[in-house]
This record gives C-alpha cells, sequence and structure tokens, in this order.
C-alpha cells in the first residue's frame, strides 16, 4: 500500500496495532486520540484515508462525517465502532461513509479495506436519507456477529432503492423487525407500514382496500408461503398495476423461497417480483456470540420497564450460549424478560434459568468426570454434549476458534492466579513468550485483578 493514513481513536493499543500494521504495509500513519486534532489534519489536506472510532472523548466521529465531506470530498473514511447496533451502520451509511466495520474487527480485513480506499480516488456516490420525521434513538436489532453486521449493511444499501424486499428467516428472528427498520430510515419513513396476511386480501375489494390504507408507504405481505395460489394472482397484479402512490413491496418467509416455488408453494410470477432484494435473517444458533448482548439488551429493557437490575451468573451464561434456541431471538427475550421479574436475588442463577428452559439437559462441566479421568477424556465428554445439546443440527459455524478462545482464557487466568500475578513466571509456567502472554491477555479481555498485576 502507498499512501497517508489519518486514525483517530480513543484506545491507545488500537493506535498502536494499526500504526504499525499500516506502517509495515508501506504507508504513513498519523494516529491521534482526538477529533479536533483529525479534523485539522484533514483542514490542512493531510491524509489519502481516514479511519476513525465513533464515541471519542470530544465528540462523534459520524457527526465529523460531513464536515469532512465538505472540507475534502472524496477523501475516504472508514468508521469502526463498538457500538454494534443497526442504528450504527445505517448512520455510518448516511453519513457516507466509506466504510463501516464493528469493533472487535478483523485486523487482515481492515487492511484490505484501507487498501482498496487508498486505490479510489473518489467514493461512489450512496444514498442518503432526509431528515423529516422523528427516528427512535435504538433499534432492538444488536449484535457484532459477522452474520449481523453483513446483515446491516445489507439493509443499509437497499433502504432507499425501491426494490421489492423477500426476507427469510426461521420463526423468530426478526423478519418484521428488518422490514419496519427498513421503512422506518427509508424515504418512504413518513408514509404508512402496512402489514397484510391471506386474509386481507381474501375478497375481490382486499387489494383496492389495501393499496388506500397503504397510500405510497411501505406493504409488508406476512409469510408469503402460507397465502393460497388465487391470492398470490392478485399480488402479482398489485405489484404490476400502475399509479401514482404505489408501494415498496416487502414479504417474508420462514423458509426458503425459491424451494417453495419448486414445491408450487410460490407462484413463478410472485417470486420473481418479490426477490428484488433477497434478505436472511441468521437463526440465534448461528450468531451464539450475540447472545450476552441481547441478553444485558433485554435486561435493561425489563429494568426501564419497572422490573429490578438483573444479571446473569457466569453459570448461567454459559447454559444460554450452549442452549439451542429454537424460538430465536423471541425465546431468548421472553425468557429474559420473565428472569427478570421472577428472579429471588439480583445475580440470576443457573437453577432459575434452567426452571425456565425447561427440560434442558444439564451441562457438565469441563473437568466433571472424577479424579482419575484424562484432561482429554473429559474435553472429549464435554464437547460431545455440547453437539447433542443442538439434537439433529450442527453448532454455530467457527466452533474451532471458540473451542479454543474458551479454553485458552481461564487455562490464562489460573496460571496467572497460581503465578501470584507474575506474568514472567507465568509466561514461562505456559511456554509461551512473555510479550505473547500481554497480547493474549489483551485480546482476551482477561481482567488484571490486584493480584494479577501487569508487571
Amino acid at each position: 500500500m502507498d499512501g497517508t493514513v489519518l486514525v483517530a481513536d480513543d484506545d491507545r493499543t488500537i493506535r498502536t496495532v494499526l500504526t504499525q500494521a499500516l506502517t509495515r504495509a508501506g504507508c504513513k500513519v498519523h494516529a491521534t486520540s482526538s477529533l479536533t486534532t483529525l479534523m485539522r489534519w484533514v483542514a490542512e489536506g493531510k491524509g489519502d484515508v481516514v479511519i476513525s472510532d465513533v464515541v471519542m472523548p470530544d465528540g462523534n466521529g459520524l457527526e465529523m462525517l460531513p464536515k469532512i465531506n465538505e472540507d475534502r470530498p472524496g477523501l475516504p473514511v472508514i468508521v469502526i465502532s463498538a457500538q454494534n447496533t443497526i442504528m450504527t451502520a445505517i448512520q455510518a451509511a448516511e453519513a457516507e461513509a466509506y466504510d463501516y466495520l464493528p469493533k472487535p474487527f478483523d485486523l487482515p480485513d481492515l487492511m484490505k479495506r484501507t487498501a482498496r480506499a487508498l486505490d479510489q480516488k473518489r467514493k461512489a456516490p450512496q444514498p442518503s436519507v432526509n431528515d423529516a420525521g422523528e427516528r427512535p434513538d435504538e433499534l432492538p436489532l444488536v449484535g457484532r456477529t459477522p452474520v449481523m453486521q453483513a446483515l446491516y449493511r445489507l439493509v443499509a444499501k437497499v433502504m432507499n432503492t425501491d426494490l421489492p424486499v423477500m426476507i427469510s428467516g426461521e420463526s423468530g428472528t426478526g423478519k418484521s423487525l428488518i422490514a419496519k427498520a427498513i421503512h422506518d430510515f427509508s424515504d418512504r419513513r413518513t408514509l404508512p407500514f402496512v402489514t397484510v396476511t391471506g386474509a386481507d386480501l381474501q375478497d375481490l375489494e382486499g387489494p383496492a382496500r389495501v393499496l388506500a390504507r397503504v397510500k405510497g408507504g411501505t406493504l409488508l405481505i406476512d409469510e408469503i408461503t402460507d397465502i393460497d395460489d388465487e391470492i398470490q394472482a392478485r399480488i402479482v397484479r398489485m405489484m404490476d398495476a400502475p399509479g401514482d402512490h404505489v408501494p415498496r413491496f416487502m414479504a417474508t418467509s420462514q423458509g426458503d423461497l425459491s424451494k417453495a416455488m419448486e414445491q408450487g408453494r410460490v407462484r413463478q410470477d410472485l417470486y420473481y417480483r418479490l426477490c428484488g432484494a433477497p434478505i436472511h435473517v441468521p437463526a440465534l444458533r448461528e450468531r451464539v456470540d450475540d447472545i450476552p448482548l441481547l441478553t444485558e439488551h433485554f435486561l435493561a429493557r425489563a429494568e426501564r420497564d419497572g422490573a429490578p437490575k438483573r444479571w446473569l451468573s457466569e453459570e448461567a451464561k454459559e447454559l444460554f450460549r450452549v442452549y439451542s434456541w429454537p424460538g430465536n431471538v423471541r425465546q431468548l427475550e421472553h425468557a429474559v424478560r420473565r428472569l427478570g421479574l421472577t428472579s429471588r436475588a439480583d445475580e440470576i442463577s443457573r437453577t432459575e434459568v434452567e426452571l425456565v428452559l425447561g427440560s434442558q439437559p444439564e451441562v457438565e462441566p469441563v473437568l466433571g468426570g472424577g479424579d482419575h479421568e484424562k484432561l482429554s477424556a473429559s474435553v472429549e465428554r464435554h464437547l460431545r454434549r455440547y453437539f447433542d445439546l443442538h439434537g439433529n443440527m450442527l453448532p454455530p459455524p467457527g466452533l474451532y476458534q471458540r473451542i479454543l478462545r474458551e479454553i485458552e482464557a481461564p487455562l490464562i487466568e489460573i496460571a496467572l492466579d497460581a503465578t501470584g500475578g507474575n506474568q514472567a513466571k507465568c509466561a514461562d509456567l505456559l511456554g509461551i513468550n512473555r510479550n505473547t502472554l500481554r497480547k493474549k491477555i489483551t485480546d482476551l479481555d482477561i481482567q488484571v485483578t490486584r493480584r494479577r498485576k501487569l508487571m
């Protein structure tokens, strides 16, 4: 890579890592923890690419984007943020950011995006959203996993097009929330958002009544595969009807719409009309690492609604992670809100979670097989139980790294305890370099207590 990169982040570790990586790649780097300094550099004409955090001590990185665009048209800005909600992704798109990545980000991925930004002299125009109407501060769509971040970016790209949107996903994943988010952040957000089922279109006057209600806004057809062939034909005619107030059409489906078409449950002409912008909402088991974030979100919501402040014990958190959640996010929300109201203490115990989840098998600890069991046998037994908990389905992708991380973190914590917090002794005990140990402590977010002081 060749060029100058401006880095703005209040985390010194991130600034150091990015500076070293970009310098090794051949770039010049200016790094700061201040948005004021960043804006001065931009005004002075420095930099070919900007990498900026959102929440900074002296301001909000997203709010600086219009000013950067005004001062330096065509200067690519890559936004990185720990605020992993759909709101952040949409705001980044609205502010015409070149790219957006959630924290923790994948360094090689960020380097590739930076290289593309350096090669580009002027970014392509992005759809923008006007400021009419009020917006909620936060949407109930949160997640930092790659599949959710990809979903957020797709939503941001399609929200201001007129393409029909086909949203698929299992029951309880949030398909209708995605549809409402696309509407609420689009140019049509001041117009009606109407959801209909086959029953609303049953009689001959049904389509006309529906079109009169939606008035050029957004029409969401719920569970298109449950609608019979005759009504599907009426939907085709609705979509083809010319007029001054044609709505944007969206539909939801629990299954694969292409398979439904092959099976004759969806008309071919309707399929091709609806699949202008297909969006798949992942099941909760496909984004296990979002469960703690969602749990905190629902507990905080329950607290705002008058429930006592609650949190999960570590054992309860682990049970939440290994449970298959067949009802997806909706089931998780109901379970968390019930626990928030019924828990006998501020900390929700594993036993209380087991009672709420019903007759789920108990998850045994890794070292629970007796004094004479080999470690490898204990680990194997635990992993087999983990697979068994998913029934006929496979665990979520990324299992190898997830298991390594879950074993590595407690190993380092126990070794630090055993060596009294002496990192030199701990590194020697583990057989790794001291700098490697420091990096793992940071990467694994191991909390260094008074007993385990950084040397």
